[in-house]
């Protein structure tokens, strides 16, 4: 309830009812004063939010231990008892995509492996091969046919390794120079007319299909943004398309819903309230994981709490995925064996739709930068 203070008067402000409590019979409206603190403006949003009766948290209560409970109770008409489903959607989805770029993170830096270290380690294990070959052998313990043999295998493996870190150099130039922001080329480009050139002579199509993404970091790159600073906006643009996205994609999982559905038995406004509170969920638990990575980025590197972190990890993933099941089963009331094939194939059919759509939403996102 608010804590805002009553009026004196008991004319409601909204449609001019008498007044004899708090709230106006008539149209709803709380009879307290129109001007009020400036807190008041933080302290009645969450009021109104959370309801301190319990509405909030009853709801999120249910929505993530209770897969299914919040859309039946809801279609059943109890709706007083808990959030509205659009209003729960855009407030956890708010809370998910703001929180994270408030929490610290524990910045680490992650040494790259080097092809030189690699290659200067694999030298040093064959010399140190060699010697304890020549020191069998003046030991008398192989015989100089035996020793010769072993000589010439050590040789063949050296020659082999050069090979193999010579291909893993020339494979992994093109992934460097285009991914790390301190290198200025684009897949071995440096000028839009040169990535030009080197498509011509491709014939794997790569070039091709990466070149509208190409033609935009050099358009940035002419008014003066660095390569870091490029993909320093790409990150930021993609993490603020991804809740209009998911948005987006309501509808279409409501769509599949309806699909596979008795058409006269469930409405397509029944899966969609079905659909905002499994995506709800799934949002809480993105937010879970999120909060868990900060958490774990301030802990030290102990095996034990590395191990809690991946079981619980683990734990969560397995949950999220589960939960479909148990909330389909439970929202549309069918056997078991009927839930679970149904449930199967949706859950199939929506993966396969979202990895598209975030595929798309990865390209447009750079296209569109500016």
């Amino acid at each position: 309830m608010s804590h805002g203070k009553l009026r004196d008067d008991k004319t409601c402000l909204n449609c001019g009812h008498q007044v004899e409590e708090r709230f106006c019979p008539h149209c709803g409206q709380e009879n307290i004063e129109s001007r009020q603190p400036f807190h008041f403006l933080f302290t009645h949003f969450i009021e109104d939010f959370t309801h301190y009766d319990g509405q909030f948290w009853k709801t999120i209560h249910y929505l993530f231990t209770r897969p299914g409970t919040l859309t039946k109770e809801y279609l059943a008409g109890k709706r007083q008892l808990y959030v509205a489903p659009v209003k729960l959607y855009i407030f956890i989805s708010f809370i998910t995509f703001f929180l994270p770029n408030i929490l610290p993170h524990a910045k680490e830096e992650a040494e790259k492996p080097s092809h030189v270290k690699t290659e200067a380690k694999t030298k040093k294990q064959k010399e140190i091969s060699k010697d304890l070959v020549k020191d069998l052998q003046k030991e008398g313990i192989l015989s100089h046919e035996t020793a010769a043999t072993a000589q010439r295998a050590l040789d063949t493996l050296k020659v082999r390794d050069s090979i193999k870190l010579k291909d893993a150099k020339e494979k992994d130039e093109i992934l460097d120079r285009t991914f790390d922001t301190k290198e200025a080329s684009v897949m071995n480009a440096y000028t839009l007319k040169q990535y030009d050139s080197i498509l011509a002579k491709d014939n794997t199509g790569i070039y091709t299909m990466a070149r509208p993404i190409a033609k935009k970091v050099f358009e940035l790159k002419e008014e003066g943004y660095s390569k870091h600073q490029i993909w320093e906006k790409y990150k930021e643009n993609f993490i603020h398309t991804i809740p209009k996205a998911l948005f987006a994609y309501l509808p279409i999982f409501a769509f599949f819903l309806w699909l596979f559905h008795n058409k006269k038995k469930w409405w397509y406004f029944d899966h969609g309230i079905f659909t905002l509170h499994y995506f709800s969920f799934l949002l809480l638990g993105v937010l879970m994981f999120i909060v868990g990575e900060k958490i774990t980025s301030f802990l030290p590197d102990n095996n034990i709490l590395t191990l809690l972190y991946v079981l619980g990890f683990l734990g969560l993933a397995a949950y999220m995925t589960i939960y479909f099941f148990a909330a389909h089963h439970k929202v549309y009331e069918t056997k078991k064996r009927i839930s679970i094939l149904k449930g199967s194939l949706l859950f199939i059919v929506n993966y396969i739709g979202l990895i598209l759509m975030f595929l798309v939403l990865m390209y447009l996102s750079f296209i569109m930068l500016h």
